[in-house]
């Protein structure tokens, strides 16, 4: 019977070791995460790595920590550079953010930082599909649809390089007139619904953010593109070239009152 007894005393010690243990293992991760955010501000990433690291592994429930490792992971992606050790840094990072997503489906963060790092990786459908993620938690968000416009111009542009190069010509920015009939619809099979998609979201863009330069720029561009589907149209192919300028003249002009304004913010010369 005394041996019995003594049993819910032993489960109470270890209890109390163990809440000591957790609550002893959640200040050092909390101090780690701390020097993370130093290291992190001061532009050493490695570091900074390392104590989210040792954050996440001291505490795994600890609020940021997650989340903190992968956007240091993702500062040291190089966009476009296609080196194993690159695209090794990005995949980590869109781990990392995934990882937070599991018990955060909405942590704008974590998806927009997933959709930069297959943007900066040339994932260019994935990168699509994550802004469009965004879009559904925020759809008041400028530069999620922004990104989406820019991205199909990236996709259309790029068919229409192909295209053009496989019978022999390139892009003269008018719209292309001289492209075979046969070329011209499958570019339209191709980029059609790329430059109405881009389009749409651009102009929601300049919607939510009147004074957006660069998806003024963007939907110039996407004019363009569209002028290569007219196949034969004339009128319509120098419709969408007008259109294309208007948008180009909105967006010199937006940038150039945009300057302003900020130059008025800030103003040269010597403070007190």
């Amino acid at each position: 019977m005394k041996q019995i007894a003594r049993f819910p005393v032993l489960a109470v010690a270890i209890l109390s070791l163990l809440t000591f243990m957790t609550g002893c293992n959640r200040l050092q991760a909390r101090d780690q995460l701390n020097k993370g955010v130093a290291a992190y501000k001061n532009a050493k990433y490695e570091e900074a790595i390392g104590h989210f690291q040792k954050a996440v592994q001291l505490d795994p429930t600890l609020p940021m920590a997650k989340l903190y490792l992968a956007t240091a992971y993702a500062q040291q992606v190089v966009p476009d550079l296609e080196t194993p050790e690159n695209l090794q840094s990005a995949q980590m990072a869109i781990d990392g953010f995934k990882d937070v997503l599991v018990k955060e489906p909405k942590d704008l963060t974590a998806l927009k930082g997933t959709a930069s790092l297959y943007f900066n990786t040339k994932k260019y459908d994935l990168a699509r599909e994550w802004q469009k993620k965004v879009i559904e938690v925020d759809p008041q968000d400028p530069e999620a649809h922004y990104s989406v416009g820019v991205i199909d111009w990236r996709l259309a542009y790029r068919n229409a390089v192909k295209l053009l190069s496989s019978v022999g010509m390139q892009d003269d920015g008018n719209g292309n007139p001289k492209l075979p009939k046969a070329a011209c619809g499958q570019l339209q099979q191709d980029n059609g619904p790329l430059v109405s998609e881009g389009i749409e979201y651009l102009q929601k863009a300049i919607d939510l953010r009147p004074a957006y330069d660069d998806a003024m720029s963007y939907i110039n561009l996407a004019y363009r593109r569209k002028a290569d589907l007219e196949c034969g149209n004339d009128a319509a192919r120098k419709a969408d070239l007008e259109q294309a300028g208007i948008w180009r003249d909105k967006s010199m002009g937006t940038r150039k009152a945009n300057e302003e304004k900020k130059n008025e913010a800030t103003p040269g010369g010597i403070t007190q």
